[in-house]
């Protein structure tokens, strides 16, 4: 019988930083969940993209928006604004910028592990 877990973002158990941004990792229930912080003037192509090495986002993302609005661009066109109490389910193949003067909190379910990893 599984237990009973919890955790807290206060106490990560992983945190990653880059510029302008930070995802924070917390190991639960055999899967991780991030919380990433992105501020003001972030844009993946300029502040992870030299870290992943690839031209866009190759990670997948199930994400809620706790802040702030983040504009999505995907491979194929598609573009979205994306505001607080809003959830997204990203394939790969994106870039995404911080709009406005506002930090964007996004708890991501899927993608997260892989966020600015070397």
């Amino acid at each position: 019988m599984a237990a009973a877990e919890q955790k807290t973002f206060a106490a990560p158990d992983e945190t990653r930083t880059f510029e302008r941004g930070r995802v924070d990792l917390v190991t639960i229930g055999g899967s991780e969940i991030g919380r990433l912080t992105l501020q003001p003037g972030w844009r993946w192509a300029d502040h992870v993209k030299p870290i992943a090495g690839t031209d866009l986002c190759e990670a997948p993302h199930f994400q809620y928006h706790a802040s702030g609005i983040l504009h999505i661009s995907m491979e194929d066109g598609t573009e979205l604004e994306v505001g607080p109490g809003e959830v997204t389910a990203l394939p790969q193949g994106h870039d995404a910028w911080v709009v406005g003067d506002d930090p964007v909190v996004l708890i991501d379910w899927w993608g997260a592990s892989n966020y600015a990893r070397a």
